[in-house]
Parts: C-alpha cells; structure tokens; sequence
C-alpha cells in the first residue's frame, strides 16, 4: 500500500541541515535545494577541496547559500569521531541529518574494524555519526534523521556473523545488503526514539532510479545494465530528490515507511510506500543495532 501527497519545499530558514556526501549526485542536489529554500547546509564530504570548488559554485549562481564545508570519510570510524566532535566544539546547531553518502558495486575490501567496504560505509559509518550527533539535534528545531535507502533492500541477505562478506562476495548483492541494513536502521531508530520521547525523528527515503555516479566503480557489464534500464525509468535528479526533501523538511512527513517518488515515468510525488520482507524483521533489526553498537563502539538511543 502507497499514499502520494503533492508538496513543495517551504522555507528553511533558521534550520541547519549536515547532508553527507553533498559535493555529488544526489547531496548535491539535495545541498543546492535546501540553500535556496534558506536553509543551512554542513556538507559533510570526502574531498573537501572539491567540497569547497562546489560550494563556491553554488555561491555563485543564483543561489544565496549558506555553506559550510567539512570533512567525513564514513569508512573510517575516526574520520566520524573527529567529525562529530568538531560539531560539538565549535556549537554547530544541527536539525537535521541527511544520511545520504554512499559507495556502490565495489570491489571487495575491508574496514579497519573488518566490515565489508559498502556495510561499512554505507550503513556504519551513518550509525555511528547519528548517535554521535543525536544529544546535538534533540536541541533542534523539528529535528530529524534522514536515512536514504532504496529498494533494492529487498535484494539484501543480511549475515551478521559474515560482515567481511567473506563467504561469498558479489558487489551488487553487498549494496543491496548495505540498503537493508540502511531501512533496519532507520526503522529501528524510530522505535527507539519513540520509546524513549525524544523529539528526532527517524525518517527513510528513497530517490527511485537516477542517474549518479554511484556505479562507477561497477563492472563494465553492470553499468550496461544500468545504462539500459536509465533511459527507460531513471529520473531527473531535481525530481529524484523530491522524496528525500519531504523527509527532512515535512513534520507530517510518515516514519516506519519507506518515502519514495511515486510512479515510474510521472514526475516525482512523496509517496510512503509499506515496507517488506527483511525488512520488517524487528528481531533482525535489534541483532543489527547490538551489531553494529558493538563494531562501531556507539550506541544512538
């Protein structure tokens, strides 16, 4: 079951947004809305010289942004530590977190603390720097997090006592696996922060297909794929984006669903979709938590 609402972003001002993996795809335009719509904008990246080459462009045009550029690598749990703990020096206020960075059909490798690359980034990396940023955004104006997700989680077998993927290794299946943990996660997080009366909320959103560079690194014969399926179903990005802006900005905005762009082939409308399978494992989804808690040394809620 979907329910599609028709919406348009209001103004942000006054509201702090930290979007990872804002310098592309989809941060990016995600980044350059919300700037337009007056809101603030910590663009958490990797490569924060060309963080700052993206920044200074959308300064630039037409957009009056206020931009803040700081460095995260979500491979790396020190990288988030530092991250969050700059947050908190300087007294960055945060309203929302946009859980949005990822890696995508990569080859194998490990973390430092032994998790598969796309787990470890994708999904541990935002866990960690949502819990440590969670006492940061419960002072926060209609705070929330915002996990990105999509719907290839159905595809994902989640293997706990295999996080190395070390059994068996194919990078689509890996990113399919990271999208489920992703939805878990952010489904988990809602339960606990309901639980508990904290005023975040825990959203998931997903853009639909579009066109991104998150494939680069697939095989020759994936991205054929990939190229092929685009031209029939992928969206503008600007429309791709509609489902993740809803999210973070919407306070009617549904939580324990998966917000979605609607149709194929029409243009994109926020549309809470019912999650499945995997999915909606509560039992999987608490083994994650105590997981991923363990791995990371974080605890969210």
């Amino acid at each position: 079951m979907s329910r599609a609402v028709s919406w348009k972003l209001g103004d942000q001002t006054g509201r702090t947004f930290v979007v990872t993996g804002a310098s592309s795809g989809l941060g990016l335009a995600i980044t350059r809305h919300l700037a337009a719509a007056g809101g603030r904008v910590v663009m958490a990246v990797r490569d924060t010289a060309k963080g700052h080459r993206v920044r200074d462009l959308l300064r630039a045009g037409a957009v009056k942004a206020d931009l803040a550029v700081r460095r995260l690598d979500l491979f790396d749990l020190g990288s988030v530590r530092r991250f969050a703990a700059e947050i908190e020096a300087d007294g960055t206020p945060v309203d929302v977190l946009i859980n949005n960075a990822g890696i995508g059909t990569v080859p194998r490798r490990l973390s430092a603390e032994g998790v598969e690359s796309q787990l470890a980034t994708n999904h541990l990396g935002h866990f960690a720097l949502t819990g440590l940023l969670l006492g940061r955004l419960a002072a926060g104006i209609d705070p929330a997090v915002v996990t990105v997700g999509s719907s290839l989680y159905r595809l994902g077998r989640l293997d706990l006592d295999d996080v190395a993927a070390e059994r068996r290794y194919s990078p689509g299946r890996a990113y399919a696996t990271s999208k489920l943990a992703n939805v878990l996660f952010a489904v988990e997080l809602d339960r606990r922060l309901r639980a508990s009366g904290s005023p975040v909320r825990s959203l998931l959103a997903h853009p639909g297909m579009t066109r991104t560079a998150l494939d680069r690194d697939a095989p020759a014969s994936a991205r054929t794929v990939a190229a092929v399926m685009g031209t029939l179903f992928r969206r503008p990005i600007d429309d791709a984006v509609a489902p993740i802006l809803y999210a973070a900005t919407e306070p009617a905005a549904p939580t324990g669903r998966h917000i979605g762009p609607g149709r194929p082939l029409r243009r994109a409308r926020p549309t809470a979709e019912t999650l499945t399978g995997a999915a909606t494992d509560r039992d999987l989804a608490a083994r994650l938590w105590s997981r991923s808690a363990e791995l990371t040394g974080v605890d969210p809620a």
